[in-house]
């Protein structure tokens, strides 16, 4: 389970080195049937610099080893 307060205070920004961040959970669909059906099997996580605004995008399926989509959690209730 990611720490995101731990992560907000300790991340040190790659563009400008100040440390400190914002970070947002963005779930997104995909396309075909999961677009059709507004299911959001995308997981991220953006990490912007409270100092300069660089973004960092992360898949939170391989950071936080979730499950590809709810359908997968179900059949193998994880």
């Amino acid at each position: 389970m990611l720490e995101i307060k731990k992560i907000e205070e300790e991340y040190k920004c790659s563009k400008c080195n100040s440390i400190g961040a914002q970070v947002s959970e963005v779930a997104m669909t995909g396309t075909g049937l999961s677009r059709l059906f507004d299911i959001q099997h995308n997981e991220f996580l953006f990490i912007s610099c409270k100092h300069c605004g660089f973004t960092e995008v992360f898949n939170l399926h391989i950071l936080d080893k979730r499950p590809k989509s709810f359908l997968m959690d179900i059949l193998i209730g994880n």
